[in-house]
């Protein structure tokens, strides 16, 4: 049987590791043996038991005091990504306690061309896949607040379209931080969700030239035409919130599809005569 993992995605800022931190808590409430390992090199504080954490390899303060290469913040980052695609066998190491059947979350950086045109989270996807025995579901998460707002939006389908072509794995995407939207902002929130786009460019982005115009117009057809992007709503403080973007990503990837069901109910226990949501 395989495993299973999340590629947790997003920009800085759009709430990666609290994602990581409240689906370990939700899971284990269902009894569901879920582990969290760090990919990112600049990370400072999270409030998940890691499995592996890449600064045992690599941090970007390191690279960034190392004096022969003077990179900076970003620099730094990109290097030490690399560095890891290079150094797979230590990731293999760290993945050994993971058995057929458990679920990984990988909590990734968020510098947003490592998903797009930078190779490297495309290596681990594949050595993940094709060596490793996973099946991966992408989660991007954008960060509600900077999505109310027609162009921000944009700029947010936009990216997550990027990562998801460049990824080629399922892929959910997640409107975070719902639990910090106004009372206006959540009247706004079924449009953005599932969104007709040129509908959005149209009454928030009216002006511009013409050329730009016919741009918004072939992104919105485009998007709207093949149902490219849309987003589940993630309340952190509801279960049910939870429980509905746990559902759709195990779902993408086809989650517990492999497990041998019980042939009767007469041989589960009270306590297991629910699924693995707790329904």
């Amino acid at each position: 049987m395989p495993k299973y993992a999340q590629i947790v995605m997003g920009p800085a800022g759009s709430g990666k590791s609290t994602y990581c931190s409240n689906i370990v808590r939700h899971c284990e409430a269902l009894k569901r043996r879920v582990f969290v390992i760090n990919l990112d090199p600049a990370a400072e504080v999270f409030d998940y038991p890691v499995l592996a954490d890449i600064r045992e390899l690599v941090s970007v303060e390191d690279v960034m005091e190392d004096e022969s290469l003077r990179f900076g913040p970003n620099g730094g980052l990109v290097f030490c990504m690399e560095y890891l695609s290079s150094n797979f066998d230590w990731l293999e190491e760290q993945l050994d306690n993971v058995l057929e059947d458990d679920y990984v979350l990988f909590d990734c950086p968020g510098q947003i061309e490592l998903y797009t045109h930078i190779p490297v989270m495309r290596q681990l996807v594949e050595r993940l896949e094709t060596s490793w025995n996973f099946r991966l579901c992408g989660v991007f998460l954008m960060d509600s607040q900077f999505l109310i707002e027609g162009a921000k939006f944009v700029s947010g389908i936009l990216t997550a379209l990027a990562a998801m072509v460049n990824l080629e794995i399922p892929h959910v995407n997640i409107m975070s931080k719902l639990d910090l939207l106004s009372k206006q902002s959540r009247k706004e929130l079924d449009r953005y969700l599932e969104p007709d786009l040129q509908d959005i460019l149209d009454t928030d982005m009216p002006s511009g030239s013409t050329a730009f115009q016919k741009l918004n117009s072939a992104l919105a057809t485009m998007i709207n035409d093949y149902s490219l992007v849309k987003f589940v709503g993630l309340d952190p403080t509801d279960e049910e919130s939870l429980n509905e973007a746990l559902m759709q990503i195990d779902n993408a990837m086809q989650y517990g599809e492999d497990l041998e069901p019980k042939d009767t109910l007469e041989e589960l226990e009270p306590e297991e005569i629910q699924n693995d949501y707790g329904l």
